[in-house]
């Protein structure tokens, strides 16, 4: 009654010690595959790793240098713009990772607390227990009265052009491990696993426990069973290309190291910008937002601080000097991954699964 080792020969094999085969010859394939797959999903996973670690550095860095920067030059106001700082960085953070956010919602949140601020502190100095009611309406007369000039939306455009690469290679990296994790367990055909009983224990119903499969016979078997894993070589090796791409786009000119060293400068000409215009902003506000209390005696208008380069300019480089490092690297190993899918059945038939340098296999019938 055996349905896959039928042979003319005596036979030490039943029914059930077939279907026990065809449950090894699954788990098996699967640990195969794992075995194959696991130093590409290493170098990837490792990787996403490396670059996270890396776009984390220049950020802080890029927001230690803007923190040194409002506290030199506008100190009035350093302390309360520190949380709005650590949002846009941190919003910046969570767009590169794929969150569902835009580098201009986290920009003009960022302008719009910043407004207030510069308001109360820098353009009209006295000005106090500000009401949340009266704060609120400079969040919204930002909107409409642009007392930032083009510096905001210069600020939009450049992070959106920098940013944008970053974002699509780690997302386009988290999808090469979604990828790899479905051809783990991609399902093998009745017809396989039958195929791949005939080809590694039939043998063994006659005994036959040390001849292993002829190569050719192996690759045979193995390009039927993997056949729909090896459809995906075209697009995994579009796939390499755009990962190639991307890190070229990162690198050029709409460079995130670049886009994430102007940020202090695009912030302090914003604020210039606002109180070389004080006395037209102050009308508006006052027409649309009335009076607020005012201290005695007014305190005389904050004076500009020249700027000064932050002193953070060494982490900074590091980091960008390890960000290039990585990306160099890991393209050059995926270059080499390209034909991963086109060459799996000859890898699954490397090792000790056939018989090399010999003359004896087996061929699915017989030894020859």
């Amino acid at each position: 009654d055996l349905q896959i080792c039928q042979h003319r020969a005596p036979t030490c094999c039943t029914k059930k010690m077939e279907e026990s085969y065809q449950a090894a010859v699954r788990r098996e394939r699967t640990q195969s595959i794992q075995a194959l797959n696991f130093e590409l999903k290493y170098m990837i996973v490792g990787h996403i790793t490396a670059f996270q670690e890396a776009f984390e550095s220049l950020l802080r860095s890029a927001e230690n240098r803007t923190s040194s920067l409002l506290g030199a030059a506008y100190r009035p106001m350093a302390k309360e713009a520190a949380e709005p700082l650590k949002e846009l960085f941190t919003d910046l953070s969570l767009y590169i990772l794929g969150a569902e956010t835009t580098v201009e919602s986290a920009v003009l949140r960022f302008f719009d607390s910043l407004f207030p601020l510069v308001y109360s502190r820098l353009i009209n100095p006295g000005m106090t227990d500000l009401s949340e009611d009266y704060t609120e309406c400079l969040r919204l007369t930002r909107q409409d009265i642009n007392p930032f000039g083009r510096h905001s939306k210069d600020m939009v455009t450049e992070l959106s052009k920098a940013l944008w690469a970053s974002r699509m290679l780690s997302q386009a990296l988290s999808l090469g491990i979604e990828v790899i994790n479905t051809t783990e367990h991609a399902a093998l055909s009745k017809e396989c696993s039958r195929a791949l009983v005939r080809m590694q224990y039939c043998p063994h119903c006659q005994g036959l426990t040390l001849i292993r499969p002829c190569v050719g016979y192996c690759l045979n078997v193995m390009r039927g069973c993997m056949a729909s894993v090896a459809e995906l070589d075209a697009q995994w090796r579009e796939y390499i290309s755009t990962l190639e791409y991307l890190a070229n786009e990162m690198a050029a000119s709409h460079d995130l190291e670049v886009a994430l060293t102007g940020i202090q400068n695009s912030i302090n000409e914003a604020i210039l910008h606002a109180q070389l215009n004080g006395p037209q902003l102050s009308a508006t506000v006052d027409k649309v937002c009335g009076q607020p209390k005012q201290q005695e005696g007014n305190l005389p208008p904050a004076n500009t601080v020249p700027v000064k380069e932050a002193a953070e300019t060494q982490p900074f480089v590091m980091a960008h000097a390890a960000l290039n490092t990585k990306r160099r690297e890991f393209i050059s190993y995926m270059k080499r991954s390209r034909t991963f899918y086109a060459s799996i059945a000859e890898r699954l038939c490397d090792g000790d699964l056939v018989m090399r340098d010999s003359s004896t296999c087996w061929n699915g019938e017989d030894v020859v």
